[in-house]
């Protein structure tokens, strides 16, 4: 792995945000966008050609995209409830018993912080109700792995606030939905599973087809055309967020085990070509060490053609001077998951403002995060960790304000509003609140 000692150095290449639009894709990709379309396109162009023709033809263009991208040919979207019943046989018990650990573990921890309906009318008559939303939609990658993690970290936060109806969509290049994905899918209990990915997914769901019905939010990870996509159909639909490419900064000092850090590199290295991962310490021996360790241990990796490559574009090491200053970085990084690994991580918590999700020690090592550890693994990336959080019970929550004012209340503020409305140029606010406030019945008729 390359080591910088640089920071600025670091800043502007390790380090270095892309917004989604911008961001290269590999030659491969662009030959494929040039056979499915015949010429060629960058990937916004894509997704607004697909979004306007899933829009406009519905379950015809899902049909048609299912065939010119993965070349299935399909009538039938909807997976069928003995396709499910069959997938039980399809995948040992072993991982039944874990996926099934995975959604108790996911269902209780989102159980502790779902958000309740409250009323004061001590202080005027203010409070909020909460709704669950009707409809979401969850979107489950494909492709070079399948997710059936996602589905559990998606679908059951959803499920616990109380949504009524979840629908996932998963590519099915074969024309067949991995087997784990709809154990997963059963498990969470999800509504109903689509054959249908990519942008054409994010638009069935959007604006709902023959087979698809519309929903109310849009979830999950998914690739730069998924993530185009949902960003071109927010405010049709509500999105969680646009996931990039995923990411893993370890900040570690003198004391941290190389191995466990070069590990823990490749696990996320492998995800997938853009995957960023990520060391930070202020040991320059240990960044030596790691970088050693993470050569010897690549040759034995299934996907360290996939590995190789990320690290090579994307991962690295940085020394820094010292920890606060790896602090530092990390909050001008933002990245998806943080492991704090050193002699007392705990000190150095209070200093880390943005991040997707913090890993403490190294008995917490990310991939636990992954799978099954309770909270969800659809986090903030490409620096969105500044603002967004994790996915949660709030992610599907909607909020009606209730305002049920009292005589005494209104004659208190009421004045003030009347006041504000008239500097701002409306009169007939003013009045409105003014017709209520006097006593004359003249001025109440008027």
């Amino acid at each position: 792995m390359r080591i910088i000692t640089d920071i600025e150095s670091a800043k502007v290449s390790l380090l270095r945000r892309l917004p989604l639009e911008l961001q290269e894709i590999p030659a491969g990709l662009k030959q494929k966008i040039k056979e499915v379309f015949h010429e060629e396109l960058t990937p916004q162009q894509v997704v607004q050609r697909i979004v306007a023709e899933v829009r406009a033809k519905g379950d015809s263009a899902l049909f048609d995209y299912n065939r010119r991208i993965d070349g299935v040919e399909s009538t039938d979207l909807q997976v069928k409830k003995d396709e499910i019943a069959q997938a039980y046989s399809r995948v040992s018990q072993e991982l039944v018993s874990a996926l099934n650990l995975a959604a108790q573990r996911i269902r209780a921890f989102h159980s502790k912080y779902k958000r309740q309906s409250w009323m004061d009318f001590g202080e005027g008559g203010l409070g909020q109700r909460v709704y669950p939303l009707e409809r979401v939609g969850v979107y489950v990658p494909g492709g070079t792995a399948s997710y059936p993690s996602t589905v559990l970290m998606a679908a059951i936060p959803a499920k616990v606030a109380g949504v009524p109806e979840v629908i996932v969509t998963v590519p099915s290049p074969r024309g067949v939905v991995p087997p784990a994905t709809l154990v997963a899918a059963d498990i969470a209990q999800v509504g109903g599973i689509f054959k249908v990915g990519g942008a054409q997914a994010i638009a069935a769901l959007a604006y709902g087809t023959q087979s698809i019905p519309k929903v109310d939010k849009i979830c999950g990870p998914g690739n730069i055309f998924v993530q185009l996509a949902k960003k071109l159909v927010y405010g049709v639909v509500d999105i969680d967020g646009l996931y990039g490419p995923t990411e893993l900064t370890i900040i570690a000092d003198e004391t941290a085990n190389p191995a466990l850090c070069a590990a823990d590199l490749l696990a996320q290295a492998e995800h997938d070509l853009l995957a960023a991962a990520i060391l930070i310490t202020n040991s320059p021996e240990l960044a030596t060490k790691v970088s050693q360790e993470v050569e010897d241990r690549l040759a034995r990796l299934e996907r360290r053609v996939i590995t190789s490559f990320s690290l090579e574009s994307r991962g690295g090491i940085i020394v820094v001077g010292d920890i606060e200053q790896a602090a530092e970085l990390v909050n001008y990084y933002a990245p998806e998951h943080l492991s704090l690994v050193m002699r007392d991580p705990w000190a150095y918590l209070d200093r880390i403002k943005s991040a997707g999700a913090v890993f403490i020690g190294e008995d917490s090592p990310q991939v636990i995060g992954d799978y099954v550890a309770g909270p969800s693994h659809v986090l903030p990336t490409g620096g969105t960790a500044r603002f967004g959080s994790p996915l949660g019970t709030d992610d599907f929550l909607k909020i009606t304000s209730v305002l049920a004012i009292n005589r005494e209340t209104l004659e208190k503020i009421g004045p003030m509003a009347a006041t504000i409305a008239r500097a701002e140029g409306f009169d007939g606010h003013a009045r409105a609140v003014e017709i209520r406030l006097a006593n004359d019945s003249e001025m109440r008729v008027e």
